[in-house]
C-alpha cells in the first residue's frame, strides 16, 4: 500500500483489494466523491444514496446496490425453505382449519 503522505496523493490501494482516495470534508459537511469513482459505480448527480456507519468505518452505497445486498441476506436465510408465498399459504390454511 501506497503512503499517504501528500494530501493531494493519488488513488492508494486498500488492504481489501479495493481503492481509497484521501478526500476533504467542507465546512459544510460536505465530501466530494471523485469522478472515478461515480463514474465506475454510475452514480449520477443529483442521486440519492444510502450512508451507513459500522465499526467507525463510513460507507457509502447506491439505493440499487444496497437493495442487492438486502435481497442476497433474506436469499440465503431462506435458502431451502421453499417460497414464501406457499408457506404463507399453507400458515392460513392451517389457521382455517382450526377455526
Amino acid at each position: 500500500m501506497k503512503k499517504a503522505t501528500d494530501p493531494h496523493s493519488p488513488t492508494l490501494d486498500g488492504s481489501d483489494g479495493g481503492q481509497s482516495r484521501r478526500v476533504r470534508i467542507d465546512p459544510a459537511g460536505r465530501v466530494v466523491v471523485p469522478a472515478g469513482f461515480r463514474k465506475a459505480l454510475g452514480i449520477r448527480s443529483g442521486q440519492e444514496l444510502l450512508l451507513s456507519m459500522d465499526d467507525g468505518v463510513l460507507r457509502l452505497r447506491t439505493i440499487d446496490a444496497a437493495l442487492d445486498r438486502v435481497r442476497l441476506i433474506a436469499r440465503s436465510k431462506r435458502k431451502g425453505r421453499g417460497s414464501v408465498v406457499e408457506q404463507f399459504i399453507t400458515e392460513r390454511r392451517a389457521e382455517a382449519a382450526r377455526e
